[in-house]
């Protein structure tokens, strides 16, 4: 038996490490895909890159590893029934339960790595990954003045250039606005031709022009009851230099904990944490806005005169509720009654757009408290996916004995869809407080979990669930049966004629 268990070991390992790393490539391409317009164009080397991907990278592991394991567990079964093999330890007296078993404690500690990992890892991956995100999306882009547009990445100057040299980076007839006064359009340089490099320290962009002229517009002085005269200024020059100072185009460091505080950077015991605090919170809060909502506009208070005690005070508030209001509102003449409605729609009006003001905000605070409960809840569902996409591909593997990636790929991309689609629509849900946390959160797992356990009773009992053959016999008794009794109809109503 321990041969058995070393095959399949061996068997499954492989295919797994492979396939773990193709799902991870793929969506560490999606990730390129989605954010390529803030990174193209950035001048980012090589090193933050890799480090960006790096972090991103292991914030895709939780999600990589079960569809890995589905892919693997359908390669692995899906090889063996293709070439006989479950047949042949069948046949020797092990059942399918039995033969899995190396491989269910292999992703039981699998599963256990998983959630130690979401808990103490990715937290940390998180926060680094999306800090620096934060900071190259800061950052501003190279300098890339394209000929026929004015330019205006360069701080306080707007650039056009008619042609550019892509060897040489000549720039030919240069038409720059300069705006570092704040006065507009006051002054402009033309010239023939020109070139941009960066200083040495790279803090700097140093522009030669050569063969043109300055035009600035001189502020004038104002005199009373005289016309303005636009006094300006034009210098030729053959070279001329302007170093301009940049900032915002080099990749400015956040701290690591600028983005700490987000229900995706902390662990399973700072999201209880903060979930108990913030219901605290809530909780508090609703309780004293319900009770100030009852004293200022449900139940207003009177005002007494101070001379009575603060015991009179309370039995005289009690006895003014407890009048008869039908009798009161009776004893008004019309004018009287006309005002008092008036006031009570007033009042009511303003109570109700007090109740709107606080249920947005409550609203918003329930939300916030979801965030933390989904992410809390996600750290477990994803590990516990990990065996229930096992129990989902080694039967199923072992059913329809088709190996190679071709066939498992599409069996394991149909259920992963299914099982990310539920679990999407749940946490939605979840954060709008339209169902509960675990019936959200848990909802791919117990809608997904009785599929693994049927595919494994019909795995276990050699059942050709997936045999066509079994459903074109189905089809053709229910066909027999239906024109039995069209003939049995017929015979009745001939009959009867």
């Amino acid at each position: 038996m321990k041969k058995i268990d070393s095959f399949l070991l061996k068997s499954f390992i492989g295919p797994l490490i492979f396939t773990f790393f193709i799902v991870l490539i793929i969506l560490i391409l999606q990730f390129l895909w989605m954010y390529v317009d803030e990174l193209a164009g950035k001048g980012l080397d090589f090193k933050i890159l890799s480090e960006l991907l790096y972090h991103f990278a292991l914030t895709f592991v939780p999600t990589a590893l079960p569809l890995g394991i589905l892919l693997a567990s359908l390669m692995t079964f899906g090889n063996m029934g293709e070439f006989s093999e479950l047949s042949a330890l069948k046949s020797s007296g092990i059942n399918l339960l039995r033969i899995m078993r190396p491989l269910i404690i292999l992703i039981g500690i699998i599963a256990i790595v998983s959630f130690f990992f979401s808990n103490n890892v990715l937290p940390y991956s998180t926060n680094k990954a999306r800090t620096l995100l934060y900071d190259i999306r800061k950052k501003k882009p190279d300098i890339n003045i394209q000929a026929g547009t004015f330019y205006n990445g360069v701080p306080d100057f707007s650039i056009k250039i008619s042609a550019k040299d892509p060897v040489t980076n000549r720039l030919d007839n240069l038409i720059i606005y300069d705006h570092r006064q704040r006065r507009g359009n006051y002054a402009v340089i033309l010239a023939d031709s020109g070139y941009m490099k960066p200083t040495r320290d790279e803090s700097g962009l140093i522009m030669t022009l050569y063969n043109g002229y300055g035009f600035t517009e001189l502020e004038e002085k104002p005199v009373v009851n005289s016309q303005k005269k636009f006094p300006s200024r034009k210098d030729y020059f053959k070279e001329q230099r302007i170093v301009i100072p940049l900032s915002g185009f080099d990749l400015q460091r956040s701290e690591d904990g600028l983005l700490k505080t987000g229900p995706a950077m902390l662990n399973i015991s700072q999201l209880t944490y903060t979930i108990d605090s913030l219901n605290k919170k809530y909780t508090n809060k609703l309780n004293r806005e319900f009770k100030n909502f009852k004293n200022v506009k449900l139940y207003p208070e009177r005002n007494l005169p101070q001379h009575i005690s603060a015991e009179n005070q309370t039995d005289l508030q009690s006895h003014i509720r407890k009048f008869d209001t039908k009798d009161l509102f009776d004893s008004l003449s019309i004018k009287e009654k006309k005002a008092v409605v008036a006031k009570a729609i007033e009042r009511l009006k303003e109570g109700i757009a007090v109740l709107d003001e606080k249920n947005e905000t409550q609203h918003y605070e329930i939300r916030t408290i979801k965030k933390y409960e989904v992410e809390w809840n996600k750290k477990l569902t994803m590990s516990l996916a990990c065996l229930i996409f096992f129990f989902i591909g080694a039967p199923l593997g072992a059913i329809i004995r088709k190996g190679g990636l071709g066939t498992p790929a599409v069996i394991s991309i149909f259920f992963f869809v299914i099982y990310y689609v539920i679990s999407i629509s749940g946490q939605k849900l979840v954060e709008e407080d339209v169902v509960g946390t675990f019936a959200g959160m848990w909802a791919a797992t117990y809608l997904l979990l009785p599929v693994g356990i049927f595919l494994t009773y019909k795995a276990t009992t050699d059942s050709v669930i997936l045999n066509i053959e079994t459903y074109l016999m189905f089809f053709t008794k229910v066909k027999d049966f239906l024109y039995r009794i069209f003939i049995n109809e017929a015979k009745n109503n001939s009959r009867l004629n």
